[in-house]
Order: structure tokens, then sequence, then C-alpha cells
């Protein structure tokens, strides 16, 4: 076999991805840097009409094969149920891409103020917890060690810019609203993707005589036509002064899991605009 280059290292090669939360608008963006790059994403959702949409949606533009399967990632069997189903199909998984999340918006409240501190619910604290942490414990659990039994493979688990530091809650701030009911990123956010970071360093050492890698991507806020007021107070906070472009992590996503990252493992790649350096 030929030595690949640089540039063919970053070819996925028909490599089987899943992509947890796949129907999701990360989900999907990771899908389509995938299938760029020959890869074969597998969805991995919760929501059946969404997976079916995307699923349409994507064989329609790339005209390739995309697959989608309806699974509960808090629940291990329905997990290995599913695990079943893709390795019949397909004989080998050989990446996860952890990316499936709650994502709690500041602006999504009514009457008390759920999203402070004070008043987070013990059932929304359990509940996003479940979905992005316990989730992706079980997702590796699941699917990492059917990698560890057969030539290795690789794990992603997408964090974020507030893995790495805290939000900054005078973003959300409105001016003529009282201290108790001014907007805040949950806790719960923050909390789960800083533990992302410790499961990425703890798996990467764990099971790197199995040829498992295990790397961590940390994004910064992707512009979707938010609110000015809010995107002006953001983007005073970024070196670069403004938020990623929709399709701007692709590229780094198909380093992260393709031989063109061969030799990394148990790092953290920050992609923010220089959000974190301040």
């Amino acid at each position: 076999m030929s030595k690949k280059n640089a540039i063919e290292k970053f070819n996925l090669d028909g490599a089987v991805c899943l992509i947890t939360g796949g129907a999701g608008f990360l989900g999907q963006k990771h899908t389509e840097a995938i299938l760029e790059a020959g890869g074969v994403p597998v969805i991995l959702d919760i929501n059946k009409s969404a997976i079916d949409k995307v699923v349409s949606g994507f064989k329609d533009e790339y005209k390739s094969e995309v697959e989608g399967y309806v699974v509960d990632i808090t629940d291990k069997k329905s997990l290995e149920d599913v695990k079943k189903k893709i390795i019949d199909k397909y004989r080998s998984i050989d990446v996860l891409i952890n990316n499936a999340a709650n994502d709690p918006k500041a602006d999504e409240q009514s009457g008390e103020n759920w999203s402070r501190f004070e008043n987070i619910k013990e059932a929304i604290w359990y509940n996003d917890l479940s979905v992005g942490l316990t989730g992706a414990f079980l997702c590796s659990q699941v699917f990492g060690s059917y990698m560890s039994q057969n030539n290795g493979g690789i794990i992603l688990n997408i964090s974020s810019d507030l893995g790495i530091i805290a939000p900054d809650q005078r973003i959300y701030r409105k001016d003529g609203v009282s201290e108790d009911q001014q907007l805040v990123k949950p806790v719960t956010y923050s909390v789960i993707k800083h533990a992302l970071i410790g499961l990425t360093k703890y798996l990467a050492t764990y099971w790197a005589k199995q040829n498992i890698r295990v790397n961590a991507l940390c994004p910064g806020g992707i512009y979707r036509d938010h609110d000015e007021e809010f995107v002006q107070k953001l983007t005073n906070l970024i070196p670069m002064e403004r938020m990623a472009d929709q399709d701007e992590y692709k590229s780094a996503i198909i380093f992260l899991i393709s031989d063109a990252s061969k030799y990394m493992t148990g790092s953290i790649v920050t992609m923010d605009g220089g959000r974190t350096c301040w």
C-alpha cells in the first residue's frame, strides 16, 4: 500500500462515523464534513421526524449513503440494540462523535427565571446531565468498547469554549431588568462542557493501547441570525471580533477524525476566534 501524503490523510476513506444528536444543526454540519471527506455518516438521534427530514435532504444533495437511527443515548439497552443494527449493516464502527446535548438558551424563560443558579430545578439538572454527559459516557462505553476489541477507532467529544472558561453573563443582561430576572447561561451547560474535557483525557489514556484516539473540540458560538445587541456584546470578547460562520468547524472535524491527526490523543482543540485567550 502506498504511503498517504499530507492531503490524502484527511480522506476518511469510507470510515463509518456515528454522530449523536446528528439531526440537530451542529450534527448536520458534522455530517456534511464526513460526506465531503469520503466517510459514511450514521446519524443517531431521538427525534425520528428530524432524522427522516435530514437524511432525505443529505441523500438528495450529496447522492451518497446516509442512514439515521432512532436511539435514546441515555438508555444503554437502546444503544446496544442500535450498535447491533449498525454492525450488521456496515461491519464496522470507526468514529464516534459525542455531539448530543440539551442546549438551554438564556432567553427561553417565562415567569420565574428558571435559568439562574438559585432557581435551577433538580429535574433540569438531571435531564441536562443525562443527555450531555451520561449520554457521552454510555455511547463511549458501548461503541468505544466495540472499537477496543476491533483494531481501534476515534472518539471526538464536542465541548465548547465554555468548557474552558465560565460564561460571561454580562452579554445576556438587559437594561431595566431586576437582578433576579436577568438572563443567564444555565450552570448545566458549563458543567457538562467542562466534564467532557475530563472524559476526553480519561478515555485517551485508558484506551491508548487499544489504538483508540480521543480528542475534544471546543467551538465558539456560531452566528445564526442572533440579536444584534447580543452579537455586539459577545464579539467584544473575541479578538477576531466575530462569531463563527456556519461551516467554519467542518475542516476541524475532518482533521480530528482522520489520519491527519494520527499522533494526537487527549488533546483539546479550541476554535473560538481567540475568546479564551482573554
